[in-house]
């Protein structure tokens, strides 16, 4: 086996794949370099004359690219059986299919066996048997006619190729899901998965081979990266299971950024935004709509008088927002920093954004809770008492130093948003210069605290929000021009969240037009 190389995760991977096609990759592209790289190292280590070749072919992506490592051999001049575990009218891929279409005319170069039972797995002669069943991101534990193709596959003498990753494995545990093909050698795309190496007595030599998409677009935000944070709502689902949002807000002059940040979370899908702002505020905040639940406060700015109520509500919310429309006082900050602890106690996720974020840089430090901060450049000045230089590559440094440093996710909002947790980075080029309309930022904050409320990680909230955001953004552009306001990116969020590839459609080719 190889020295361990970079790896991504089946999640990263799926994000990956989805936003490549948003760039411009096409998944049918990406399937045909996946099986190409598949038939090309297989020949250069048999010989056509060597003996024949059968390649098991499950439904999905898998299936598809061993379609085309069928193809490409027969042009080499291998003999090749084709087994598909099923019929073709049940293939799930339109690029898997396309590519069975390709082979269907082929009835004298190709040997093609249907199994839709266990009993009619074929045993044909071969000299190398290729595993394109599964693939990545299988959970469960393999079913009829699968699991027999795997004792079938595992049973013979040939030379055994994964395709991806070994039929059976968890591509990102290593686990075993009740039997396993055990390959010779794994053929696997644009980097390894993390359950290659540990189980290491299936996957045999790992061989790791391009599609065409370079490293670079890993570091791109885009559809992917919403379609991976967006969680399934099941029928017996109940109010609060897709999450609970505290924000904390509010004051005489602002009464606006907090109900942005509660109307975005909820447009999100987020059930209950509470919001907790000075009684006047509260009442006017609550006179703007229904769906949003106000708490009270005394006086007319947060004040340590408050910390009994917002202690009982953050104890039973799943992410809380603190600081849009605040305002600036002493005593303000000081009541920051005790909800903060707060926070910390529950281990509630805390996203800090406007005078939340300028109260934290007072006392700022590493938090034992989950943290997002989103300033803006002006506010990033503030928070880490640093000048942002304009080259993004300096910029993304100092992002992530400072991510590190504080154990938190950073969204840099900007031309080109970065976000980074310290390790992770991510740019954003969604977003328009209609966007420096005050409450955009609010909104932002609302969908992030609404992913964060439904369990997902900081990051990856961090970034389906940035990308969410900027493209509701974009789509009001379309709209409206330069004349947006920011209650007209909440009603977009829910078009940009259920089919985030449209952004692609509308906008961005109207960009270039």
């Amino acid at each position: 086996m190889k020295v361990k190389e970079k790896i991504i995760t089946t999640r990263e991977m799926r994000a990956l794949e989805i936003n490549a096609e948003y760039f411009g990759f096409s998944k049918l592209q990406m399937m045909e370099n996946a099986g190409r790289s598949v038939a090309v190292e297989i020949a250069s280590r048999f010989k056509p004359d060597d003996g024949g070749v059968a390649i098991f072919c499950g439904l999905g992506g898998n299936g598809g690219d061993g379609f085309v490592a069928a193809r490409h051999l027969i042009c080499m001049g291998y003999k090749v059986d084709v087994i598909l575990a099923g019929k073709p009218e049940q293939i799930t891929s339109s690029e898997a299919r396309k590519n069975w279409e390709a082979l269907e005319p082929l009835t004298e170069s190709i040997r093609v066996y249907k199994v839709t039972d266990s009993s009619m797995i074929p045993r044909v002669e071969a000299n190398v048997i290729v595993d394109a069943l599964l693939g990545i991101g299988i959970k469960g534990e393999l079913r009829p006619p699968i699991l027999q193709m795997v004792e079938e596959i595992n049973g013979r003498e040939a030379f055994k190729v994964a395709v991806d990753i070994p039929t059976g494995i968890d591509s990102d545990t290593g686990k075993v899901l009740g039997a396993a093909v055990k390959a010779d050698m794994t053929v696997t795309f644009h980097k390894a998965k993390p359950g290659l190496f540990k189980a290491e007595e299936y996957v045999g030599e790992i061989i790791v081979r391009h599609i065409g998409v370079p490293e670079e677009v890993e570091r791109f935000t885009g559809p992917g990266d919403v379609s991976i944070v967006k969680k399934k709502r099941h029928p017996e689902s109940h109010k609060g299971d897709f999450g609970r949002v505290l924000i904390v807000g509010g004051s005489e002059i602002f009464s606006g950024a907090p109900a942005l940040v509660a109307m975005a979370a909820l447009r999100a899908g987020v059930d209950i935004a509470y919001i907790a702002a000075p009684e006047k505020t509260a009442y006017t905040i609550a006179s703007m709509s229904p769906n949003m639940i106000t708490l009270k406060l005394e006086g007319e700015h947060l004040n340590l008088r408050n910390l009994p109520i917002i202690r009982r509500f953050i104890r039973n919310v799943d992410a809380a927002v603190i600081g849009p429309g605040l305002g600036l006082h002493r005593e303000t900050e000081e009541c920051v920093e005790e909800i903060v602890k707060i926070a910390e106690e529950s281990k509630v996720p805390l996203i800090l954004d406007a005078d939340g974020l300028k109260a934290f840089s007072k006392f700022k430090r590493r938090l034992e809770t989950p943290l997002i901060l989103t300033p803006h450049t002006g506010e990033y000045r503030v928070l880490t008492g640093e000048e942002l230089q304009g080259n993004i590559k300096d910029r993304i440094a100092s992002v992530r130093k400072n991510a590190q440093d504080l154990n938190a996710t950073i969204l840099l909002k900007s031309h080109i948003d970065i976000i980074s947790d310290g390790e992770r980075v991510k740019l954003n080029f969604t977003g328009n210069p209609a966007m420096t309309v005050g409450g955009t930022g609010d909104v932002l904050s609302g969908v992030v605290a609404a992913l964060m409320a439904q369990g997902n990680d900081p990051f990856e909230a961090a970034v389906a929000g940035a990308f969410i955001n900027g493209a509701a953004g974009d789509f009001v552009k379309m709209e409206k021009g330069y004349h947006m306001v920011a209650t007209d990116l909440i009603e977009w969020i829910p078009k940009v969240m259920d089919n985030p590839m449209s952004h692609h459609k509308e906008i961005r080719d109207g960009k270039e037009s």
